[in-house]
């Protein structure tokens, strides 16, 4: 596997360059990939940034200090994940079993067929 010297370092940009940076490319008559340009930074970033500007991710003012900018999801409670499988197995055995009834269903149709046209 080849070595590299000098890895790529990611950078990182500041909440209010990102937010100057999505408002420059909303301007009237502007396009997303000069704007990108005159920042030094790839289109497809500062695509993603306004699609983060437009969910809500980035606000008109900056966040409180030790906040983070991601959405959190609530995890959920443990006794509904619970409750929510019980009721999941009890209509999958459900399910079988109808499955299994129509089977036995078109086997008895078949068998009736066959006696039909035997006479």
């Amino acid at each position: 596997m080849p070595r590299y010297n000098n890895p790529k370092k990611t950078r990182q940009y500041s909440f209010e360059f990102k937010r100057k940076a999505v408002e420059m490319s909303q301007e009237p008559g502007v396009q997303v990939q000069e704007v990108a340009q005159r920042l030094g930074i790839h289109p497809f970033m500062l695509s993603r940034w306004r699609k983060e500007y437009r969910e809500g991710l980035y606000p008109l003012r900056s966040p409180p200090k030790g906040k983070s900018l991601k959405k959190t999801r609530k995890p959920a409670k443990p006794d509904s994940d619970n409750a929510e499988l019980k009721k999941l197995r009890k209509e999958n055995s459900r399910l079988k079993l109808e499955v299994d009834l129509l089977k036995k269903w078109q086997r008895f149709l078949a068998e009736q067929r066959r006696n039909a046209t035997d006479s």
